[in-house]
Order: C-alpha cells, then sequence, then structure tokens
C-alpha cells in the first residue's frame, strides 16, 4: 500500500496534524483500497481556512482577466488530464469509464461557462433623480467560502462550485466526500500544476462528522455551498443560520417521470431506464417514480422490463458494463434496506430486488436493477430517495391525477412528462413543483447555461450554475458619486 495522501493547505500537500488516516475502498471491489487519505481534525480545518483568508487580499485584488487566466489554464489541463481523472473517478465511485468521462466532459463545460461568465460579471448604472449624481452598483466576492462536495459527481460539481466561487474572487476550502477523496485530489492538482497562487484552493479530506462543524461554523467562512443529503444540508443550514452565514444547498430528490397515454411509450421507456439506472441510480437527478396512465401501463411495462433485462451490471472497468456498483457499503445497505421496506409494504417486485453476489462481483456493492409496481403514493418508495437502481411504477387515473401524485412529495428537485398534448405538456410544466423540468426529455437533462437548483427539501438558496452560480458568490454594492 502506497504512503499516505495529504491536504493541500496553502500550496503545499500537507499531513493531517494528528497524523490519523482512513482506507478509501474501491465499491467494485472492497478488497482493494485504492489509498490512505489524511482523517482531518479542527486544527486542519482551520489552518485551511486561515490560509484561504491570508490570501483573499490579493486574489480578489487581480482583475477579473487575471483571475480568468489562471482558471483557463487549470481548464485546459483537465483536458489533458481526462484519462487520469476518469481512472480514479471509476476506482472510487464504481460508475463505468464512459460515464466518468461523461462527467469530466460536462465539468469542462461547466467551468468554461463560469469562466466566461465571471468576465462578463459586471455591475449596472442607473439613472438618479438627483442632478450631478452618477449611480451605479456592483458585484463584489465575500471573502473565503467553503465547498462541500458529494461522492456521486465528486469532479463536475467542485467546477460548478468553486470555478464561479474563484472567478468572483473569493479564496476557497474544498472538503471532498469521504468516499471520494481522490476525484477532489485530481481536481486540486489541475489548480496546483496551473500555478494558482498559494492559499486560494485548498482541500481537507476527513470525515464530515468531525471537520464539518468547524468548517461551516468558522468565522471567517463567508458562504458554504454543499451538495448531498436533505439531512446534512438541513443541519449545514441550521449551524450556519447562527453566523449568518450563507449558504447555498443541493440536496434529495424524489423525481417523476409522467408518461401519459398518447406519449411516445418507447422514448419514455429509454428516458426512464436512462436515468433510473446510469450511475446506479445515484444521480441526484435519477428517476426514482414512473407514474403511468393505467390504459398503457401494461405496454410501458413491457417496454421497461425489455430494456432493464439488457442492462449489463459489472466492474466500471469493464467495456461491456453498462452499470457499475454503488458507492460505498453503506450505501449498499442502506438501498437494499429500502427494498426490503417496498417488499414489506406490498410492492410487487418485478425485477430485481437483491445484491448481485456471483464470482469477482460478490467482493464488490453491486445491486440488481430494480423495478417495483403497484405502488401507492402513501408507501415507502413513492415518498423516500433510495439513491440507487431502484424504480417505483404507478399507475394513474389521468393527467391531473399524475400532477397530484409527482407533487405529493416532501422533494422538488426535477420532473419530466410524456405527451403528445402541448396544453397538457405546458400545464405539467407550469404546476410541477420542481426547480428543473422536462418535456420529453430525462429528469437528469441539463446545462451549464441555466441554473440548477430545487425547491421544498431538494434545495435552498441562489442555484448553482447559470448566471444564479456566480451571484450567490457575490454581494451587492451601490455608489452615489456627485460630480457637480
Amino acid at each position: 500500500m502506497s504512503s499516505a495522501n495529504h491536504n493541500f493547505i496553502n500550496g503545499a500537500w500537507v499531513a493531517s496534524r494528528a497524523g490519523r488516516t482512513y482506507e478509501q475502498k474501491n465499491p467494485a471491489d472492497l478488497t482493494t483500497v485504492t489509498g490512505l487519505w489524511q482523517k482531518s481534525t479542527a486544527d486542519d480545518v482551520n489552518l485551511a481556512v486561515e490560509a484561504a483568508a491570508e490570501a483573499f487580499a490579493s486574489w480578489s485584488g487581480l482583475s477579473v482577466y487575471q483571475r480568468a487566466g489562471h482558471l483557463k489554464k487549470a481548464l485546459a489541463l483537465m483536458e489533458t488530464h481526462r484519462d487520469r481523472i476518469a481512472a480514479v473517478l471509476t476506482a472510487e465511485n464504481g460508475k463505468t469509464l464512459r460515464e466518468s468521462q461523461a462527467e469530466i466532459a460536462s465539468a469542462i463545460k461547466e467551468m468554461d461557462f463560469q469562466i466566461a461568465e465571471g468576465v462578463r460579471m459586471g455591475g449596472s448604472v442607473m439613472p438618479s433623480e438627483q442632478d450631478g449624481v452618477f449611480a451605479y452598483q456592483v458585484r463584489r466576492p465575500l471573502g473565503t467560502v467553503a465547498v462541500i462536495a458529494p461522492w456521486n459527481f465528486p469532479f463536475n460539481v467542485p467546477c460548478r462550485k468553486v470555478t464561479p466561487a474563484l472567478m468572483a474572487g473569493n479564496t476557497c476550502v474544498l472538503k471532498p466526500a469521504g468516499l471520494t477523496p481522490g476525484v477532489g485530489a485530481e481536481f486540486v492538482r489541475v489548480y496546483e500544476e496551473a500555478g494558482l497562487p498559494a492559499g486560494v484552493l485548498n482541500f481537507v479530506t476527513g470525515s464530515g462528522s468531525e471537520i464539518g462543524d468547524t468548517l461551516v461554523s468558522h468565522p471567517k467562512v463567508k458562504a458554504i455551498s454543499f451538495t448531498g443529503s436533505t439531512e446534512v444540508g438541513t443541519a449545514i443550514h441550521q449551524k450556519a443560520a447562527a453566523a449568518l452565514t450563507r449558504t447555498q444547498l443541493e440536496m434529495g430528490g424524489k423525481n417523476p417521470i409522467v408518461v401519459l397515454a398518447d406519449a411516445d411509450l418507447a422514448a419514455a421507456a429509454d428516458s426512464a431506464v436512462l436515468a433510473a439506472y446510469a450511475c446506479a441510480g445515484q444521480w441526484c437527478t435519477s428517476t426514482s417514480r414512473a407514474l403511468v396512465e393505467k390504459s398503457v401501463l401494461s405496454e410501458f411495462l413491457d417496454l421497461l422490463l425489455s430494456r432493464v433485462g439488457r442492462i449489463v451490471v459489472g466492474k466500471g472497468t469493464d467495456p461491456r458494463t453498462t452499470m457499475g456498483p454503488v458507492c460505498g457499503e453503506s450505501q449498499l445497505r442502506n438501498i437494499l434496506a429500502g427494498i426490503e421496506k417496498g417488499k414489506a409494504e406490498g410492492a410487487r417486485l418485478l425485477v430485481g430486488g437483491g445484491r448481485v453476489g456471483e464470482g469477482d462481483l460478490g467482493r464488490g456493492c453491486f445491486v440488481e436493477p430494480t423495478v417495483f409496481a403497484d405502488v401507492r403514493p402513501e408507501m415507502f418508495l413513492a415518498q423516500e430517495e433510495i439513491f440507487g437502481p431502484v424504480l417505483s411504477v404507478m399507475a394513474v387515473d389521468d393527467f391531473d391525477e399524475a400532477v397530484r401524485v409527482a407533487n405529493g412529495v416532501r422533494f422538488g428537485l426535477a420532473s419530466s412528462i410524456y405527451t403528445r398534448d402541448l396544453r397538457k405538456a405546458m400545464t405539467f410544466a407550469e404546476k410541477t413543483d420542481v426547480g428543473l423540468t422536462h418535456v420529453n426529455m430525462p429528469t437528469a437533462f441539463k446545462e451549464p447555461q441555466l441554473s440548477f437548483g430545487g425547491v421544498k427539501l431538494s434545495g435552498q438558496g441562489t442555484p448553482e450554475a447559470g448566471r444564479s452560480g456566480i451571484e450567490f458568490f457575490t454581494e451587492h454594492k451601490v455608489v452615489y458619486v456627485k460630480y457637480r
């Protein structure tokens, strides 16, 4: 086993002061340790925050074009090191190499847009009612910010958060998910190689339960951008509120696809399978509920099951694999427990429902692609996020019932409807209670030029991405100049 990987603080890779480490294991083979990582403490977080705070004056003092120059170098290096980063991503998260490559491509697009958005970030001039007064407003950076990244998209999400933060002139402390520290380190290394000044971007690994509170409550941290579970996000928001620290939270989802009787059923089935089982169902925007009009339910199920039957479960490094493992033992246990709850409540298991245990796969965290039918709105399967390759099919009488059932959960991230009826499509887009919706497209589709965030318990604060991405990391200042 290689020596332990380090934190990155003030431009140097350093060990935790406590000298403790933890193992990261490959979810495709839990006997394989991919690396030893620092099990950091509050002391390490304090060092990282202090380094970022010290670097703020010089970094924010650069012109936006100078900051863009540093980030453009990092962007080019992401492309150069794409294969290396993808290999680490697959080893730590489990997704297929094809999916890892797609994540890096998406990250590059997100970063490219946010760099350009940062350059365009200007103010506005407004006329004053006072004679001889020039009035304008500008945006300025907050100071030091914290980014807490998830394990499901451990490269793309930091790109979407860190880029606008740095472009706005902030300095940053990045805490990766404990399951995917190596991907976070790869993200930092491209900035290091690009010559980013010391202290501008810092990186601390370890358990959120041990170092999260210190990061969230540190008086020099002015904003926190978090992606993860609703429970953790809510706790972060409550702690941050004590210091009036702003939060941007992207949390859970229970995303429905509505399939009406007039829909292209084959296209709807393709969409459901793509969004339910890509990355082993671990997108926050994954489809977890299919709400289907009863008159076409049987036909839709036939189409759906034929496509699910073609999914090849295996290691992400195997080119034949179309669905890899779930990301870690805890996730495996939670998904299997959710499946058992579905069975106990009387939902009808059509396919899957268990752990894949044959041969080499028995050493990994592989779950069979699972489909339930006869799921009722009040059931656990219809209400709670399982975050795995589990799709619940629910019958509805008509469009109105579909809308009610789709909205009848505590989450509100993404949704989709398949129909040829323009009136129903537009009515659904109006009434669906989510931050991201689609017509005749998968629930997981998004592009970097538009904002991304949920409502209800799926999100809080200014959305990520798009123009709002950089707004979160800035505050406004209004200036009045009397010149005569």
